[in-house]
């Protein structure tokens, strides 16, 4: 508890009891000991009431077979921060992120509302792309500063900025040929672009403060703290760091730009803001998207070779390590009892970086889901999902029913006593109750997206993908025009049943339409989507063939 601190109508009457005093002190005592009882009553209950810290750790690319606990029996990889953090809060077996890939499931996560209803149809928020969240738009940084909260992003954003690129100026970031070095042009361009604040981030989207490198494999590749960048870049990023799942794009880069560092740094930026946060009387929410284990697959010296399974693992590790030096800053605050700590991924591994070699060493990156990153089958989007929060949330519990990120935010609100508005969050249910134990279902339906687009809709354990294929990277399909699968006998989706139950696939496609067209899938008020929704309805069979 934090130092009492008396009101100063309690002090002054003691000021007055001195020796000659005339002050009755058989009157005194005991109305100055009612006094105090008071203080220490509603200093107690100050205490009691005070809103809990929410720290939300988002990993890039972790699949959910790469944690141990979520994959015992094919999963090869040392997780042990996670697992205890498991071991110490709820784990969840059914929770998604919106898309099977990034910028998209960052998009819903933050704001509680669906990505395919803005602009962000189908990939990612391009290289120097606009802002994906608009600027009126709810947030769960905008809700908990209107809370009293202090908030901070540290990591990678990729939601997008108003980067101050003028007329002209935009040919001059990329290289030309095999140009060696900037031109004068380029540099000249480079730090009249780079000494401007940049519009449109995190702090103008709920955050208090920002650190990170906005996407770890892209240019600017340097560190941005609030609307600048550390430095001036003034360089093309070295040409061996674009190869072997290192960065992808080349672009202006500090002098010595280097992606190891990154991750480390992400780390102890954290675990200061959190001692820093910690000291003061407010709550606070720190959001840490990390940049791993996505590429650049940049490990540290102290973990290469450690998991004897390739780079990839080694990375795995080492973002285990990061999730542990935070749970440990909490922990070593004072304040871990009131501290709500959410783990997750913005969506499955990426097939790219070796899942191969990795399986036949035993290693399964989506455990028994079918599909990878980019897919709207499970292991696309499928996630690892762990909440810990002491006394409210039991030690080592499992919760099997259906959660989104998109319900973070809704959850953050009921906990924080935050009435939403009619006009956001529009996608977002608590999952309070699930987390105080219930076994009720707090939503019946969630709606994923694959990276090319394709839509998929659960209801209950029926999941119903609006066309053929992954809709990603993952090669497969049918001659049926769509899918349809009964998660709970087929977890790896392998059997189609959309000719065998029509009803089904029909009452599926009437809640698809009725979602997308009110521009929610909770209770409230019709809203707009920003865009018209890119969907194909299948058209049923009218009768299940005979068997």
């Amino acid at each position: 508890m934090k130092a009492l601190s008396f009101p100063p109508t309690f002090r002054r009457p003691i000021l007055l009891i001195t020796e000659n005093s005339p002050v009755n002190l058989r009157r005194l005592v005991p109305a100055l000991l009612i006094l105090l009882t008071a203080s220490i009553s509603e200093t107690n209950a100050a205490e009691a009431t005070k809103l809990p810290n929410i720290v939300v750790v988002l990993a890039d690319d972790l699949g959910y077979g790469d944690v141990q606990c979520y994959n015992r029996e094919r999963g090869k990889i040392a997780t042990p921060s996670i697992d205890k953090l498991a071991g110490q809060g709820m784990r969840f077996t059914d929770g998604h992120s919106s898309s099977g890939v990034c910028s998209p499931s960052r998009y819903t996560l933050l704001t509680g509302r669906y990505h395919w209803r803005t602009r962000l149809q189908r990939g990612i928020v391009g290289l120097w792309g606009a802002p994906l969240i608009a600027p009126d738009r709810l947030t769960i940084g905008k809700m908990l500063q209107q809370r009293g909260y202090q908030t901070a992003c540290i990591g990678k954003w990729h939601l997008g900025w108003n980067w101050p690129i003028g007329s002209g100026q935009r040919k001059l970031l990329d290289r030309n040929g095999k140009q060696a070095a900037p031109s004068d042009a380029q540099r000249n361009a480079w730090r009249q672009i780079f000494s401007q604040p940049i519009a449109g981030g995190p702090i103008t989207r709920g955050f208090d403060r920002y650190f990170g490198t906005d996407v770890p494999n892209w240019p600017p590749y340097c560190f941005i703290e609030n609307d600048r960048t550390v430095g001036i870049p003034s360089e093309f990023l070295d040409t061996k760091l674009l190869r072997n799942n290192q960065a992808s794009k080349q672009g202006p880069a500090l002098k010595d730009w280097t992606l190891e560092p990154i991750l480390p740094a992400l780390g102890d930026q954290a675990a200061k803001y959190i001692r820093e946060a910690s000291s003061d009387d407010r709550p606070y929410f720190l959001y840490l998207p990390l940049t791993a284990p996505h590429t650049p697959l940049a490990v540290d010296d102290a973990w290469k070779g450690k998991s004897g399974l390739g780079q990839y693992a080694d990375f795995v590790m080492e973002t285990d390590a990061v999730v542990g030096q935070v749970v440990r800053a909490v922990d070593e605050s004072g304040e871990a009892d009131n501290t709500l700590i959410l783990f997750t991924s913005d969506n499955g591994c990426a097939p790219y970086i070796g899942v191969g070699q990795l399986e036949q060493h035993g290693h399964f990156p989506s455990g028994p889901l079918r599909g990878y990153k980019s897919d709207v089958w499970e292991g696309g989007h499928r996630v690892p999902f762990i909440v810990r929060m002491p006394g409210l949330v039991q030690a080592g519990s499992q919760c099997d029913q259906l959660v989104q990120q998109a319900d973070i935010l809704a959850t953050c609100a009921e906990l924080t006593g935050f009435e939403l508005p009619d006009n956001g969050a529009e996608d977002s249910v608590s999952f309070l109750p699930l987390l105080r134990g219930s076994h009720t279902p707090v939503r019946e339906t969630a709606i994923n997206q694959s990276i090319s687009g394709r839509l998929a809709l659960r209801m209950g354990a029926w999941k119903m993908i609006f066309g053929k294929g992954s809709g990603g990277w993952t090669k497969g399909s049918d001659d049926q025009p769509a899918q349809l699968y009964r998660l709970d006998d087929d977890l790896a989706e392998q059997k189609n049943l959309f000719a065998a139950h029509p009803d089904v696939a029909s009452e599926l496609i009437t809640l698809m339409r009725g979602q997308v067209e009110s521009g929610r899938s909770t209770p409230g008020t019709a809203q707009k989507n920003d865009v018209p929704v890119q969907i194909t309805y299948p058209t049923p069979a009218k009768r299940a063939p005979i068997q």
